[in-house]
């Protein structure tokens, strides 16, 4: 009970900060009005600072904060409050609750989702232990692993998503796609960076992107595009000629080497290298793709232009 005692205490002193509401546990005299405070079901006499209409107001207030979290946090112990707040349950106030209760500090953090292809135990157990200090992580379902990670000085959120991935499969075998969501600036936003990271991980495979680890920003136009009413794709992709690139996407070979073309910043040697191609044998493929569609993306305007074209035929076919 002391321990219960005490969360409130540190919650009603939280609230304090937040709203002003001064809510004590015993009289102390003076001004103050005396109501039921409501924790988890139970009812328990305390005195709020004023007396009138303004009191009674706060005191009101304290108790819908204090019944709003837990009945938005079906979920127990601290895995489960985490999953909870990860898939937006409950809002700020339950992240705020979540810090109070578990001591943690607040701060600017992100989100990454993680799917083994494997073995999905063992795979979280590793996770955890890649972890210290703040940082969390929980099993969402059978596929998928969530981390929560306060960002540090010298290493970037993609570099711990690559860390990760490669510790995975180095010391266990697992291989996994990584999303990265962005940056938010406390964890009471967690719940979008966790979002964006899911879509990472769904994005990277109906465009079968090569490597496993993929940031949210990569897919900024595919999310804006995906947005967009399919009436409209289908208006903008007969502008594109999307029927002449129908052809090139739909050949896997054709397809991949544009996409390294893309990915090499449009550097002839660096993808023929990364191909194992021949120089003339990419040559003639550019020239294929100008052919079928009338854009050279060996210009940064006509590349721009495929790689819409390119996400307006992917979610066309998902």
């Amino acid at each position: 009970m002391s321990d219960v005692n005490s969360e409130l205490k540190q919650l009603l002193k939280d609230i304090r900060e937040k709203t002003g509401a001064e809510v004590r546990l015993a009289p102390e005299g003076g001004e103050e009005t005396p109501f039921l405070l409501n924790d988890g079901g139970r009812e328990i006499p305390a005195w709020i600072a004023g007396t009138g209409a303004a009191a009674e107001r706060e005191a009101r207030l304290v108790n819908y904060l204090l019944s709003d979290a837990e009945g938005k946090r079906p979920a127990r112990g601290r895995r489960g409050e985490l999953k909870n707040i990860l898939l937006g349950e409950g809002g700020d106030w339950n992240a705020f609750r979540f810090l109070t209760k578990h001591n943690c500090a607040d701060g600017v953090c992100f989100s990454l989702e993680v799917v083994p292809d494997r073995r999905m135990s063992e795979a979280a157990q590793h996770i955890e232990r890649c972890l210290d200090g703040r940082d969390m992580s929980v099993v969402m379902d059978d596929m998928r692993i969530a981390v929560v990670r306060f960002s540090e000085e010298g290493q970037s959120a993609y570099e711990f998503g690559q860390f990760l991935s490669q510790s995975l499969y180095e010391e266990t075998g697992i291989r996994a796609s990584v999303g990265i969501g962005c940056e938010v600036k406390s964890f009471s936003e967690i719940a979008l960076s966790y979002n964006q990271a899911a879509a990472a991980v769904r994005m990277s495979g109906i465009f079968h992107a090569s490597g496993e680890v993929h940031s949210y920003r990569e897919y900024l136009l595919v999310r804006l595009l995906e947005d967009v009413p399919r009436a409209k794709l289908a208006e903008y992709m007969e502008q594109f000629r999307i029927e002449g690139a129908a052809e090139i996407l739909e050949d896997e070979d054709m397809a991949a080497t544009a996409e390294e073309f893309l990915e090499s910043s449009l550097n002839i040697s660096e993808t023929s290298r990364n191909l194992y191609m021949h120089r003339n044998t990419l040559m003639y493929r550019l020239d294929k793709i100008e052919r079928l569609t009338g854009l050279n993306i060996r210009k940064f305007s006509d590349a721009v232009t495929f790689r819409v074209i390119t996400i307006l035929y992917k979610l066309s076919q998902s």
